[in-house]
């Protein structure tokens, strides 16, 4: 993976951790243990302090960053999904940032709570434990379900599992020419998207 130290900050990765070899982490950058860094995300900590907490885990291509002097902090449990951008913020124990969302400088999403994808979470904002969040600008729709959160750490505990079969099961190969006959598929414990559970 791309480590680089910025002056005299090398980022730190728990033995336990996983972070993909696309992924890039400059500076002052802390990965805590059964944390999961996917391909192409980018942790640049070469002005403020960026932490991901015990069992977190940031997706495909996404961002942290923070202005000097502050720490964007993803806490225990917490779930970043594919393509947010973290800035200067800080995301609670347990908590959901959605697919494609921005949360600003200075916001703090509250534990347990659900950040909806693509959305624009303003600078200074701060939202109460288990706030379903949605919208430009995100407001609280209303508190996340005892089911939505069920849900949350299913998916989350997936991404702790993700992380150690990373740790032994992901290498580099030659791509095939077609499929094999009888191709088997990867094997997971059944977890639905939110929207499934719901019907």
């Amino acid at each position: 993976m791309p480590v680089y130290a910025f002056e005299d900050l090398v980022p730190v990765v728990h033995p336990t951790a996983f972070v993909h070899p696309t992924a890039i982490l400059i500076g002052d950058v802390i990965v805590g243990p059964g944390v999961y860094v996917g391909p192409s995300a980018s942790l640049r900590g070469d002005f403020g302090r960026l932490i991901l907490e015990e069992g977190s885990n940031i997706q495909d291509n996404c961002t942290m960053h923070g202005f000097q002097g502050t720490e964007t902090v993803v806490e225990v449990d917490g779930h970043i999904g594919h393509g947010a951008v973290l800035h200067s913020a800080r995301v609670g124990r347990g908590a959901l940032v959605g697919i494609n969302s921005v949360v600003m400088d200075g916001a703090v999403i509250g534990p347990e709570s659900i950040v909806a994808a693509q959305c624009f979470v303003k600078a200074g904002s701060s939202f109460a434990p288990r706030s379903l969040i949605a919208g430009v600008p995100g407001k609280v729709l209303r508190e996340v379900t005892d089911a939505e959160f069920a849900w949350k750490m299913a998916t989350t505990r997936q991404y702790q599992e993700l992380a150690q079969r990373c740790r032994t099961g992901l290498r580099p190969v030659e791509s095939l020419d077609e499929p094999e006959p009888d191709r088997p598929t990867v094997r997971w414990k059944d977890v639905k998207p939110l929207y499934q559970t719901k019907r």
